[in-house]
């Protein structure tokens, strides 16, 4: 509306995104290449903003949080954050070391995609996303496909963290970054000489144009007495009045204007963190302990539900296999079965035979020895005539004998093929048993596998929108949750160790691949800062 102040077009946004931690956020717009903040209590049509329509304002974070886990209440508060810091990062506004970069981009991808899944997130699913910095992706040899393997392989260790999980971890990498939450203002001192300004949670800094990275002197906002600016001169005053005043000049009055709006609001917050916390802020921590709790209750019992599903499916898989097998066994059973009946009809054939042959030599023996009582009886009586007629009969009676052996040794193989057609019958009635049992088996599995197959309906229902849900939080379960709180935190000091170690394992690794030509200052800088063990808050107490 024409007549409205810039408080009531801010709170319509905050209203629209349900947003209650409104003091970290403002509305940003740029005059004149140089960037500005909505005043609360001016008309929004009384701001000195561009005259071409529409209108854009951009909805930003204003000021930063000295610890976002602990500050950063509401789910949303934290969404908006983590999504302003990446594009920081990714625009190089806040310098990230490559092997950081990598671990950021693996957390963002984890909120973006949820849990990895080998059969889902194959090879080149990361390829148009943005993920890392141009300057790190200049700076080594590596191919897209070995970024997005780096990527994937700590993505992949960050199992079982929620979307919200996943930005908070985020945030608290991001934090501790040099460039993190700083705001730069291009300055002169009293001698003319170019410094840069940094205004951030912290206090004050002063920089060399050429690092951004390690201030040279550093002002603490409970070190500052008084900060003023006229014209375009502005005064910081240490509370320790042995200190000299420190003042340095800006290029427009509008910058210093700027400079006091972030001094005083980043002041504030300061002294606000180091009281007890508003009512307000104690209710929404309250809120959002219980709303974690409850998510966490619910991502539990959607895992149990998960886990019998999987359990289930696991089951009907199992007797689906073993149906099969059964079906198998069966095939095998009537192969061999009708294998034995071919055997067995092809063994009494063959006795039969056998037995023909024994009763035709049986009677070509007797026929053999009734020849030779009739040659006996006309033997002739001379000499000659007795002895080939002795002859005849030694050969009848060879005959004869070998005829009886021929009719035995056939008798004994009737009876053998006889021995061995019984029991072939005796395998063909196990082998039917057995399919009779097989049988039996497989009816019963396939009436188990019916009712495996069709999951439990008494199974919990996924309907997660009509459910309704209520808790009643103790004080046991609150002391029960604070303790499970301190825990974590220990927990993470531990995965902290942990990380740097991945970190410096991941930088020893791409160390190889790295370009030397197109390291930038800032590169060259924080090496030389890692190297000496400085950190961003170390370096600020040893400079305070």
């Amino acid at each position: 509306q024409v007549k409205w102040k810039g408080k009531d077009l801010f709170d319509l946004v905050c209203r629209t995104l349900g947003l209650r931690e409104t003091w970290f956020f403002g509305l940003q717009y740029t005059i004149k290449d140089t960037v500005a903040w909505l005043k609360m209590d001016k008309k929004v049509l009384d701001h000195d903003v561009p005259t071409e329509e529409p209108k854009t304002f951009h909805f930003l974070a204003k000021f930063y949080p000295e610890n976002a886990e602990e500050e950063l209440v509401q789910e949303i508060t934290q969404h908006l954050f983590f999504l302003q810091v990446k594009k920081q990062i990714l625009d190089e506004k806040i310098f990230c070391p490559p092997e950081a970069s990598v671990l950021l981009a693996s957390y963002a991808v984890q909120a973006k995609y949820g849990d990895y899944d080998p059969n889902v997130h194959k090879r080149g699913f990361l390829a148009q996303e943005e993920l890392l910095p141009k300057r790190v992706i200049n700076l080594y040899q590596m191919t897209p496909e070995m970024w997005e393997e780096r990527i994937t392989a700590w993505y992949a260790e960050h199992r079982g963290r929620a979307r919200d999980e996943a930005e908070m971890e985020y945030l608290k990498i991001a934090q501790d970054l040099e460039m993190y939450g700083v705001n730069y203002f291009a300055i002169r001192n009293k001698k003319g000489t170019e410094l840069l300004l940094g205004v951030d949670a912290l206090g004050l800094h002063i920089y060399d144009p050429d690092n951004r990275l390690t201030p040279k002197i550093s002002f603490p906002w409970n070190e500052i007495r008084n900060i003023s600016y006229s014209d375009k001169e502005f005064t910081i005053k240490p509370l320790d009045k042995k200190i000299d005043v420190f003042k340095f000049n800006s290029s427009k009055l509008r910058v210093n204007k700027l400079i006091l709006q972030l001094c005083i609001g980043n002041h504030d917050l300061f002294m606000r963190r180091r009281k007890a916390d508003s009512l307000e802020v104690q209710q929404m921590k309250a809120q959002a302990r219980e709303e974690k709790a409850r998510k966490q209750m619910e991502r539990q019992r959607l895992a149990r539900e998960k886990q019998m599903r999987e359990e289930a499916e696991r089951t009907r898989d199992e007797l689906e296999r073993r149906l099969m097998q059964l079906k198998e066994e069966a095939t095998m059973a009537n192969e061999a079965l009708m294998r034995s009946e071919e055997t067995a009809d092809l063994l009494a054939e063959k006795a039969q035979i056998t037995e023909e042959e024994a009763k035709l030599l049986a009677q070509k023996a007797a026929e053999a020895e009734q020849e030779m009582q009739r040659i006996k009886a006309t033997a002739i009586r001379t000499e000659e005539e007795k002895r080939l007629m002795e002859q005849k009969v030694l050969e009848a009676e060879m005959l004869a004998l070998k005829m009886a052996e021929e009719s035995e040794r056939r008798a004994k193989e009737a009876d053998q093929l006889k021995q061995d057609l019984q029991e072939a019958r005796e395998s063909e009635r196990r082998a039917k048993q057995k399919l009779l049992e097989i049988t039996s088996k497989s009816s019963y599995t396939q009436s188990m596998n019916s009712s495996t197959t069709a999951l439990p309906t008494d199974l919990p229902n996924f309907n997660l929108i009509s459910e309704s849900l209520s808790f009643d939080f103790k004080d046991t379960d609150m002391k029960r949750l604070s303790m499970e709180i301190e825990k974590e935190k220990v927990e993470y000091m531990e995965k902290s160790k942990h990380l740097q170690e991945q970190l410096n394992e991941l930088k020893t690794e791409i160390e190889a691949l790295k370009l030397k030509e197109r390291e930038t200052a800032l590169d060259i800088l924080h090496n030389e800062n890692s190297s000496r063990g400085n950190s961003k808050h170390n370096t600020i107490k040893k400079v305070s």
